[in-house]
């Protein structure tokens, strides 16, 4: 079988495997659709991830350098690209008894041929519903921590909302946010073809910021108030900058993006001494979650995967562009890394 590798820093290739045998507990899914991260996958993707060198050690809760420094985050020729996988089952293991061959699915998995699964207990192998898209899908990933950005921002029926970057999280926030209650939604991005899918789902109000003052627009559009809540996925300097003028006295930054390091010029006086602006970092994958004990990732994970089956979440044309397996390995690294403007989220297509 054939499986989407990173064989050096920004190089993919379809690279020949000898097809996976299955264990008593697993099933093989015979992959039909698939789609990469655009986020934390692009750094490793590019070798400058922080897991190379160090790993985050839960016992400090900060990065420590790794006890054995052969060891790397990454290692390329090895590292299968690509986060969600949609597929029919091909084989069923021994003890498996609630999956069956036949059966649709999604799961996590790189962008190949097949993949195999465990399926005991596993309740991120999940079934498809009768006529779900698979754009929604295979969005189960960036959905969690959409879900998450706007349930730590605290966002309530009548809030003002602003939502800057507008890869798969911005999108699937902007229509979280309205379908909350928020009021006014207002989409930030500097490509025109997000602002209006994104207006499509929801945002009254989409801008440029290459283009005019964020702030001073959002508080013109605002009464002079600002937002309650500013989620922001970029993880740009001046998109935070942005925020802290454009927030409300109180309000809150829920800080999706995994940020690069910020080149000078990022200013925490002015409107940030003013303002009050309350900085959430907001991260599905952490544990315990702010609510806990009534919400942890696994109940994320069971509402998006409800969202986004019963059709509460629309993710068809997130999914933009969508191209074959044959050319996964060239569109990987065009949309996904070189150029990753031209994209919103990559779909793949894989021939049956």
């Amino acid at each position: 079988m054939k499986t989407l590798i990173a064989t050096e820093p920004r190089i993919a290739k379809l690279q020949t495997l000898e097809e996976p045998t299955i264990k008593d507990t697993e099933v093989k899914v015979k992959v039909e659709f698939s789609a990469p991260k655009h986020g934390t996958e692009v750094i490793d993707f590019r070798g400058t991830t922080p897991f190379m060198e160090e790993e985050f050690s839960e016992e400090w809760r900060m990065f420590m350098p790794r006890k054995d420094k052969s060891q790397k985050g990454v290692v390329f020729g090895e590292f299968k690209l690509g986060n969600m996988v949609v597929g029919e089952i091909v084989e069923v293991g021994k003890s498996v008894t609630d999956y069956s061959i036949g059966e649709r699915v999604c799961t996590y998995g790189p962008i190949s041929d097949y993949v195999v699964v465990d399926a005991i207990d596993n309740h991120r192998l999940l079934k498809m519903s009768k006529d779900a898209k698979w754009q929604n899908a295979v969005c189960y990933d960036p959905a969690q921590f959409a879900l998450s950005a706007v349930r730590d921002g605290n966002i309530r029926a009548g809030d003002y909302v602003v939502v800057s970057g507008l890869g798969a999280i911005g999108q699937i926030a902007v229509q979280l946010a309205k379908k909350a209650g928020a009021s006014f939604v207002v989409a930030v991005d500097p490509i025109a073809h997000r602002r209006d899918i994104a207006l499509e789902h929801g945002a009254d109000l989409a801008l440029d910021p290459t283009q005019c003052d964020v702030g001073f627009e959002v508080k013109q559009n605002t009464q002079k108030k600002g937002v309650d809540v500013y989620i922001e996925t970029s993880g740009i300097a001046s998109a935070l900058q942005d925020a802290l003028r454009a927030i409300a006295y109180g309000g809150t930054i829920s800080y999706i993006a995994f940020a690069k390091p910020f080149p000078e010029g990022l200013n925490f006086g002015r409107e940030a001494h003013f303002n009050n602006a309350n900085i959430v970092f907001s991260r599905a994958a952490s544990e315990p979650n702010p609510d806990y004990p009534r919400w942890d990732r696994k109940r994320i994970e069971k509402t998006c995967w409800e969202l986004l089956m019963n059709g509460y979440l629309d993710c068809e044309k997130i999914i933009d562009p969508i191209v074959s397996f044959e050319e996964s390995a060239e569109a990987y690294m065009k949309y996904v890394d070189q150029s990753p403007h031209l994209s919103i989220k990559l779909g793949v297509t894989h021939s049956k």
